[in-house]
């Protein structure tokens, strides 16, 4: 298993979007894998399964207990001697893909979570909560053989992320070309560390659901939503680019490999020897495609012609666009299980 985390705390980057057509394309190559709406607003549940309504999600949680990834918890959150089991994912048009549910009530585990990780020391009853949640997607994935688990996380810095993040073996930040995008990157520099400092106590094997030793590597991050003209990207979002890769190369990454949180910078360079370090793709916009993604509940590069419900060159440009979204998707997915393939062996051979 090999679960990674899609994290920025700077919303609009299409984290849930990437979520979903990274996992359906992990799927469609044949690794079975599990994707988590870890986002309270569940943005990734609703556009997996076409759910408008909260009452109708309340409904679907009702009738398949174990669905989503609160009720996962809620035993731990509210303090009682039960241990953690496994959820019951839902299934998804794609076999070899399933989704464990988002729900509004993670939000009220945010505070539990934050009290677990400052008091636990005093208050030892509570040591478990912090560890609760990736004890849940390992037992989730061992019970149900997932390969690969991705983690749609929500734009923020609290302890619900922390904690998830803290239990990954992988995590990518998607990002967008904008001041305020580089500015959350340039914070993440001292942000994660501290987090990476802050969970070392619960790493102890004594605890019951204990931190993996090991912490969260960074892949890489994917430049989203820029406008494309001719092949490269307007001046005003290449100047953001720019900006970006600069942060990542040489002020997140340095901070970063000093605790232990980067991959070996060779299993990149030699799977994407063309890149820019760390950068694992750039996306272009998805235009008018991601409204029909959305209404159909399929990725943008599985839309079929009937799906776009255009006509003429419209839909001629359309099919151009989706067959380029297969393409990039599917390379980026090819990357990715490479990339980790690289790094277990060269950390194997250190």
């Amino acid at each position: 298993m090999k679960t990674i985390s899609l994290f920025n705390h700077k919303g609009g980057v299409s984290k849930t979007t990437t979520c979903f057509n990274l996992g359906w394309m992990l799927a469609s190559k044949g690794h079975k894998t599990l994707i988590v709406d870890a986002d309270p607003q569940c943005n990734l549940t609703a556009l997996v399964l076409d759910y408008r309504d909260i009452e109708d999600k309340e409904i679907y949680y009702k009738n398949n207990f174990g669905c989503d990834i609160y009720s996962g918890i809620e035993s731990i959150i509210n303090g009682e001697i039960r241990a953690v089991e496994a959820a019951k994912p839902s299934i998804t048009p794609n076999n070899s893909l399933s989704l464990l549910c988002g729900n509004i009530r993670l939000a009220e585990a945010e505070t539990q979570m934050s009290v677990a990780l400052k008091a636990s020391q005093s208050i030892p009853a509570i040591r478990n909560i912090p560890g609760s949640i990736g004890e849940l997607i390992k037992k989730t994935a061992k019970q149900h053989d997932y390969e690969y688990i991705l983690i749609d996380m929500s734009p923020s810095v609290g302890a619900l992320n922390e904690c998830l993040l803290m239990v990954s073996d992988y995590f990518i930040i998607p990002a967008s070309p904008d001041f305020f995008c580089a500015q959350a990157i340039k914070s993440l520099t001292s942000v994660l560390p501290q987090w990476n400092a802050d969970i070392e106590k619960f790493r102890d094997s004594t605890l019951q659901y204990a931190f993996p030793k090991e912490p969260p590597k960074f892949l890489g991050y994917i430049a989203q939503r820029y406008k494309l003209y001719s092949k490269a990207p307007a001046k005003s979002f290449q100047r953001w680019i720019d900006e970006i890769d600069e942060l990542v190369s040489n002020t997140l990454v340095p901070s970063l490999r000093k605790v232990n949180m980067t991959i070996d910078e060779a299993s990149f360079r030699d799977t994407l020897p063309n890149n820019n370090l760390y950068n694992l793709t750039n996306i272009s916009d998805f235009n008018s495609l991601i409204a029909q993604s959305q209404k159909h509940n399929v990725p943008i590069f599985a839309l079929t012609d009937d799906q776009i419900d255009q006509q003429g060159n419209v839909l001629n440009t359309m099919k151009i666009n989706r067959e380029n979204f297969n393409t990039l998707f599917s390379s980026l997915a090819e990357s990715i299980i490479n990339i980790i393939k690289l790094n277990q062996k060269i950390s194997i051979s250190k």
